[in-house]
């Protein structure tokens, strides 16, 4: 039976449409919102996934999280995916959904923690950077490794090329290390 899953997102929705996209034994029940101008609504339109927004401005971070709590509640859900969810989830609402909540960082971690991943290891002058999946814990990527991919940072890269290629690698590794998380749940 396929696992209920429910998707965070704040901004255009890439790896949201390619999780839904996929192949993996999961039902989406849902998209959450923290932006209602993230185009990530829009993909949800096109691809017929019910969505809420909870737009985290309207809300105290309690009231945000009993708003999303709520939510989940309501369709079921078995498994939290991040997908360029921006927002810092309190210790009190991952003890909800404890080793129930994966994320997908740009980086190789534990280096380059937190939102400018690409950014922070190109500036760096790193020669080695990847992509990370991990589980969510109360600190800030700092949960257990699923999977990792190293990606190599050329001279001629740019901070843009550098981020397209981080982007295909999240596209594929994110999938494969969800497909693992489910293996371990049946």
């Amino acid at each position: 039976m396929a696992t209920n899953v429910a998707i965070l997102a704040s901004g255009s929705g890439s790896n949201f449409q390619n999780i839904v996209q996929s192949d993996l034994d999961i039902s989406i029940k849902v998209l959450i919102v923290d932006n209602p101008h993230a185009y990530a609504i829009e993909r949800a339109k096109n691809l017929d996934v019910p969505y809420r927004i909870v737009d985290r401005k309207q809300h105290t971070k309690d009231s945000f999280e009993k708003e999303i709590l709520t939510i989940l509640k309501e369709y079921e859900v078995e498994l939290i995916v991040l997908a360029g969810f921006m927002k810092i989830l309190s210790p009190d609402f991952i003890s909800k959904y404890e080793d129930k909540i994966i994320n997908l960082h740009p980086s190789l971690l534990p280096s380059f923690k937190g939102r400018e991943g690409i950014k922070d290891a190109f500036e760096y002058g790193v020669k080695v950077t990847g992509v990370t999946v991990h589980y969510v814990d109360s600190g800030i990527d700092t949960g257990m490794i699923i999977a990792q991919e190293a990606v190599i940072i050329e001279d001629k890269d740019t901070l843009e090329t550098l981020e397209e290629k981080i982007h295909e690698v999240e596209y594929r590794l994110y999938i494969e290390a969800l497909k693992m998380v489910l293996e371990e749940r049946q």
